[in-house]
């Protein structure tokens, strides 16, 4: 293995170096790009922008109207927008009269894709091994390993950099009872992030659980529905909350993911602040009203000739254990959380809609943890601007994106706030205001506390000078 030859890094620290490229850390990027006085450069292990492939599901949307691509909330004059990339593509009139607000997600991630080919600055095949904090520099040092083709260490290479901007995403998630089961032998059982990858294999089993009551679990229970014989589904979808309930989407309820709101939550006592966040479920965890419906058309259209389908929809279930039967068949024991009744269901395959977690941060930032502060729960403190809190003697910032939830609320993963998010990074970053930022963006006030309106001053209404008896 060869070491990355010094001539490919600057002699001064860069001002900012992105680890990880999702959809968080590109829009990061794509804000970045204009900004000349910037040295920017972001690394990813992937060989190229990858966002949730086993999801592209045919006719699944995204949950945010098309103007929460990367860039338009902060600046909807980018040529990364994704009107931009539509009139490039040469279909902007075919988007036009589609009349479409909400785009599906194969054509967010191709609009994606078409905005990571073109941006400089973004290195694939570049996983970031360490980050230390350098005293005698000034900056964090940033340790990487160059990868070939096939995914092997082709060099390696280190950077130094003022500040760090961590968007690392996040991590499928499987509950306890369910462990035993992933990468079982001649048994299918796969998360939702796989699924279509092992689609073809799912859906030839005899029988198909599908587990979880999100949005992921309800877009496979339906493409498999739309795929399996009538009269002869086979399916059960089942899931621990207590209804296959509906996204909120009132008008209202969408301010809780404006920086209005975000703003009034991270100023809120760390207790409170976890509460709400377990009690927010709906707003980040319901499914689309739109999937909710096409699942009930498909199931009613299968009753238009008599008998009901051989599909069981079953809220409020929880999966005790879980084990294979013989070598082609899972046992789960169930308990419905309610009624407090168990039972046994036998299926041929199971595929997890059971989410993803936050990636920790302990292992990339080990090198930083002596500077690090936590909250009671040990996890990073996060400022008002995405800022990691380090010891005093630590001059740099490190950014992160999509990790602080505990901190910033139910906007965190929200594709919404993400251009926003990155137009206040950059902002605290460069010490300016390339971005400028709106005074206020809710109607609701979320506090008691706001005594004067945050509203600029030249859209507040003119006041009348009273009239004075006499003139």
């Amino acid at each position: 293995m060869t070491t990355h030859p010094s001539r490919h890094e600057p002699a001064a620290p860069r001002d900012l170096v992105g680890i990880g490229i999702g959809p968080c850390n590109l829009s990061l990027a794509a804000l970045a790009q204009p900004l000349a006085e910037l040295d920017a450069v972001f690394y990813e292990q992937r060989p190229g922008f990858d966002w949730h492939p086993g999801l592209l599901i045919e006719g699944a949307a995204i949950q945010v109207p098309f103007l929460a691509d990367l860039v338009t909330l902060a600046d909807p004059t980018s040529p990364w927008s994704f009107l931009n990339y539509l009139r490039t593509c040469e279909r902007l009139f075919p988007f036009y009269f589609a009349e479409r607000f909400h785009i599906q997600r194969a054509e967010y991630d191709a609009y994606c894709r078409w905005v990571a080919r073109q941006l400089p600055g973004l290195h694939f095949r570049h996983q970031v091994d360490a980050v230390r904090w350098n005293p005698e520099r000034d900056a964090f040092e940033v340790d990487f390993t160059q990868l070939d083709a096939e995914g092997e260490a082709e060099a390696l290479g280190r950077t130094y950099t003022r500040n760090i901007a961590l968007g690392i995403g996040t991590v499928p998630y499987v509950p306890d009872p369910l462990k035993p089961l992933v990468d079982t032998p001649g048994v299918p059982v796969v998360h939702a992030a796989d699924y279509l990858d092992h689609r073809d294999t799912v859906l030839a089993a005899g029988h198909v659980t599908v587990v979880g009551s999100g949005q992921s679990g309800a877009e496979v229970f339906l493409d498999l529905l739309r795929h399996r014989p009538a009269g002869r589904e086979k399916l059960h979808w089942i899931g621990r909350s207590e209804a296959f309930a509906p996204m909120e989407y009132s008008k209202l309820g969408l301010e809780h993911f404006t920086p209005d709101y975000t703003r009034y939550f991270h100023a809120l006592p760390e207790p409170v602040r976890d509460r709400l966040v377990a009690a927010q479920w709906q707003l980040h965890k319901g499914i689309d009203s739109g999937t909710l419906a096409a699942i009930h058309d498909e199931l009613y259209r299968r009753t238009l000739h008599g008998g009901w389908p051989e599909a069981v929809l079953t809220p409020g279930v929880r999966v005790r254990t879980a084990g294979r039967i013989a070598t082609t068949k899972i046992e789960l024991h169930l308990e419905h959380v309610q009624q407090g009744s168990r039972s046994r269901l036998t299926t041929d395959a199971v595929v997890l809609a059971t989410g993803y977690r936050e990636r920790p941060l302990d292992r990339i930032l080990a090198g930083l943890d002596p500077y690090m502060r936590r909250d009671s729960s040990e996890r990073p403190r996060i400022d008002e601007e995405f800022r990691l809190v380090l010891d005093p003697s630590v001059t740099g910032a490190v950014h992160v994106q999509n990790a602080e939830q505990h901190t910033h609320g139910v906007g965190a993963p929200d594709l919404g706030l993400a251009a926003w998010r990155s137009a206040t990074i950059l902002n605290s970053l460069t010490g300016k205001e390339p971005y400028p930022q709106a005074a206020r963006t809710a109607f609701t006030s979320f506090g008691l506390d706001e005594t004067t309106p945050r509203v600029p001053h030249a859209a507040r209404p003119k006041r009348l000078t009273p009239l004075v008896e006499g003139r």
